[in-house]
C-alpha cells in the first residue's frame, strides 16, 4: 500500500535553502522596483535618472543585482523539484502526476500574476520550462550539472557571437532599445490610466519580453539553470557542503570573480548590445553560483546563520512573497492605488525595497510562528497533493 506524500515537514527543511531563497526574493525586488515604479523597459536609466546618487544606484544594481538574482532562484526552483521527487519516491509514489499538477498551478497563478497584477512575471516561464525539465529529471547529479553547463554555455556563446556580428553590420542608432515615445505612453497608461487601459499596457509590456523571437533566449538562460540546481541537489552540496567544502570555496571564490568582470564589461569598454548581452547572460548566473555557495559555506558559522536567519522566514514563504511585493508596489504607483508611478528615482525605490522588505520579514516571522505554510505555498501544496495539509500550528 502506498504511503501518503505530504507537504515538507518541518525538520525536512533545509535551512540554507531557505534562507538563499529569502536572500534571491530580496535580489528579485530590488531589480523589479525599476520596472514597478518607471517605464523601464524602454528608458535609459542614466538619461532618465540624472542625479549622481540615482545613478551611483542605478551602477550598483547593474553589476551586483540585475541578472543574478534569478538565475539563482532558477537554480533554487530545479533543486526544490528534486527534492520533491525523492520523498515522491520515498513514498512509492509516482512523481509525474505530482509534479505535473505542481507545474500546472504555477501557471495559473503567472498567468493571473502577469496579466492582473504586473507584467514581469516569471512563473508562467518557469511552469513551461518545468515539465520540460522532468524529462532530465531522472539524469545523475554529475550529468546534470554537465548537460545543464552545455545547455547554458554554448547556445549563450552563439547568440553572443550573432549580436557581435550584428553590431558589426549594423549601425548603432538601429539597435537601440530604448524608445523615448512608448516610455512616455507606458507612463501615461500606469499614471493615469483606467484598470482596462493598464491591463492592455500589462499585455503589450509582458509581449515586448516574452514572444517567439525572444524564446530561444528565453529557453536558454532558464530551462539549463533548473539542471544546474538539480545536479546540486542530488550531489547534496547544500545539505552536506563539509564534503566538497574545498572544492565550494574555489568555485565560490572563481565564480565571483568572473561574474564582477563580466558585469563590469560595459563600463570597462565602450558598451553595445553584444557586450550587454555577455554581461547579463554570463556574469548574472556567475554571481548566482557566487551568492548561493557563499551563502551555504557562510551559515556553517553559528553567528552568521543568527544574522541571516531572518531571511529564512521570507524563503520559506518565497511564492507569497514574490506575489506580495507586486501587489503592495502596483497598488503603489498605478493609478488605481497612490498613482506615484513615474515620480520616484532609483534611489527612492531602492530605499522603499528596503523598507517593504523589512516589512516582509518581521510578517513573515510571525506568518511562519503561527502556520506551516504561506497562503500561496498553501494552496499550491493542496493542489500538489490532492490532499489539504495542516495549517495552523498548534497554540
Amino acid at each position: 500500500m502506498h504511503k501518503p506524500v505530504s507537504p515538507v515537514l518541518e525538520k525536512d527543511r533545509i535551512v540554507s535553502l531557505d534562507i538563499i531563497r529569502g536572500f534571491a526574493i530580496l535580489g528579485i525586488f530590488l531589480v523589479n522596483m525599476l520596472s514597478f515604479h518607471s517605464p523601464f523597459l524602454y528608458l535609459d536609466p542614466f538619461e532618465w535618472w540624472s542625479s549622481p546618487a540615482d545613478k551611483s544606484t542605478y551602477v550598483f544594481i547593474d553589476i551586483f543585482v540585475q541578472a543574478s538574482f534569478y538565475p539563482l532562484f532558477s537554480m533554487l526552483f530545479g533543486y526544490g523539484l528534486v527534492l520533491l521527487r525523492e520523498r515522491a519516491i520515498a513514498k512509492g509514489l509516482p512523481f509525474g502526476g505530482i509534479a505535473a499538477r505542481r507545474m500546472s498551478l504555477l501557471l495559473l497563478i503567472g498567468i493571473f500574476h502577469a496579466f492582473l497584477i504586473w507584467h514581469g512575471d516569471i512563473l508562467i516561464n518557469y511552469a513551461i520550462f518545468g515539465f520540460i525539465f522532468l524529462l532530465f529529471i531522472k539524469l545523475s547529479g554529475k550529468n546534470m550539472l554537465l548537460t545543464g553547463i552545455l545547455l547554458y554555455v554554448i547556445p549563450n556563446l552563439l547568440f553572443a557571437l550573432l549580436f557581435f556580428m550584428t553590431v558589426m553590420f549594423v549601425p548603432a542608432e538601429e539597435l537601440s532599445i530604448y524608445d523615448p515615445a512608448a516610455a512616455e505612453a507606458s507612463l501615461q497608461v500606469y499614471q493615469n490610466g483606467s484598470i482596462e487601459e493598464i491591463t492592455a499596457q500589462r499585455m503589450e509590456d509582458w509581449l515586448l519580453v516574452n514572444n517567439l523571437a525572444s524564446l530561444p533566449i528565453m529557453l536558454a538562460s532558464i530551462f539549463p539553470l533548473f539542471l544546474i540546481g538539480a545536479g546540486a541537489a542530488k550531489l547534496k552540496w547544500l545539505e552536506e557542503p563539509e564534503k566538497v567544502g574545498g572544492f565550494l570555496r574555489k568555485l565560490m571564490i572563481g565564480t565571483l570573480a568572473g561574474g564582477v568582470f563580466c558585469k563590469l564589461l560595459p563600463y570597462l569598454t565602450e558598451g553595445n548590445l553584444a557586450v550587454d548581452f555577455l554581461q547579463d547572460i554570463f556574469g548574472g548566473p556567475l554571481l548566482a553560483i557566487g551568492y548561493g555557495v557563499a551563502i551555504a559555506l557562510a551559515i556553517k558559522n553559528g553567528t552568521v546563520l543568527k544574522v541571516m536567519l531572518p531571511l529564512s522566514y521570507v524563503g520559506k514563504l518565497s511564492l507569497s512573497n514574490y506575489l506580495l511585493q507586486s501587489i503592495i508596489s502596483t497598488l503603489i504607483f498605478y493609478s488605481y492605488g497612490l498613482g506615484f508611478y513615474g515620480e520616484i528615482s532609483a534611489l527612492s525605490g531602492t530605499l522603499l525595497v528596503i523598507f517593504i522588505f523589512a516589512l516582509q520579514v518581521m510578517a513573515s516571522r510571525y506568518w511562519v510562528s503561527r502556520y506551516y505554510y504561506g497562503p500561496a505555498e498553501w494552496l499550491w501544496r493542496s493542489f500538489t497533493y490532492l490532499k489539504l495539509p495542516k495549517w495552523r500550528r498548534q497554540a
